[in-house]
């Protein structure tokens, strides 16, 4: 089953953020998931897994939406009974919105630094998306603040191609896209990379990303597609994750005895590890991306991976247990 967004019904519903509801409500009680080492700056927060270093890096916090265009096929009681998980950090229950971060990590791995999705991106024309147009924001200087200069990037991994996570793939100069990253390679699947390409005849709504985000890397020589798999190194790879896109990707890192799998938009709330089948508007294929969180969270909950979506606020990532035949959330990053 197909089914995507009436973006003409988040022209009328999206606003701002204003801040989380400040309702005292906790979201546990739970442990943190990982509680090694972890520091914070403006606009960012680090932990460390094996030998792995995860910064969070953020473009844009608490962009709310309304529950009902995002997840229009749910029954909203179910959310009233996820409260405790999705209440403060992820979910208004006063207003019914949904908050959203729009964030990379910056992951510093055998010497090299690797981001992992580039957000909206600056100057970017999406006229049918307010969300997504003619953004401004503090980007390259949060990338910044983390010590990560445009030129020192080595690899730019593109979980999936959508208008959110491509974005700062390339910036405007002298009325040009070009690549923010140069000395980068962009690691993209080829599955979504075929799929978005215009040349190849899909009629898709995402033409203007492609051309502007995705073309221009692949035109000066830095996009790396891929089929089956990638190693970036001995700590990292990518594997196909397909259902919210054709090619949407998986980036797991094992490292020592920590585990963490970048899921990229696999789940968008914490509420999707407690109800699996609770698809978003966004998924391409609904019934395959169904499938594919159910065996992504079957695999991170028996390796006691740390699950790091892309858009969650507050901790930011979590741990899975498999409980009664579905999961739960047994702990919390150290994210803030």
């Amino acid at each position: 089953m197909f089914r995507l967004c009436d973006m003409s019904v988040s022209l009328w519903y999206w606003r701002p953020f204003s801040g989380p509801r400040q309702s005292g409500r906790e979201i546990g009680p739970l442990p943190d998931a990982r509680t090694g080492r972890s520091r914070q700056t403006a606009g960012m927060d680090t932990i460390t897994l094996g030998d792995v270093e995860v910064a969070r890096v953020y473009e844009h916090q608490g962009i709310r939406l309304p529950r009902e265009f995002v997840f229009p096929d749910s029954d909203p009681a179910l959310w009233r009974g996820d409260e405790r998980w999705v209440e403060r950090d992820f979910w208004d229950s006063d207003t019914d919105e949904l908050f959203f971060n729009m964030q990379t990590w910056v992951l510093r791995s055998e010497g090299r630094t690797i981001l992992v999705d580039t957000g909206i991106g600056d100057d970017k024309e999406r006229p049918g998306d307010p969300v997504l147009h003619q953004r401004k924001s503090d980007f390259l200087a949060n990338l910044a603040a983390v010590g990560v200069a445009p030129e020192d990037v080595d690899v730019v991994v593109c979980t999936h191609v959508h208008g959110d996570h491509v974005g700062w793939n390339t910036r405007l100069v002298d009325g040009e896209w070009v690549p923010t990253f140069g000395n980068a390679r962009y690691l993209i699947a080829r599955a979504d990379f075929d799929y978005w390409n215009p040349v190849n005849g899909h009629q898709t709504r995402l033409a203007d990303i492609f051309a502007d985000s995705v073309a221009p890397v692949h035109q000066a020589g830095l996009a790396d597609l891929w089929d089956d798999h990638y190693d970036i190194d001995a700590n990292l790879r990518l594997e196909p994750a397909p259902g919210h896109t054709p090619g949407s990707a998986v980036l797991w890192l094992r490292s020592g005895s920590d585990r963490a799998a970048f899921v990229g938009d696999l789940l968008h709330t914490p509420a999707q590890v407690l109800d699996p089948d609770r698809n978003p508007c966004f998924d391409e294929d609904q019934a395959r991306a169904r499938a594919t969180r159910r065996a992504v969270l079957d695999r991170v909950a028996s390796d006691n991976a740390l699950l790091v979506p892309a858009h969650l606020g507050g901790a930011g990532a979590a741990e899975v247990r498999a409980e009664g035949g579905g999961y739960t959330i047994s702990g919390w990053a150290a994210f803030q």
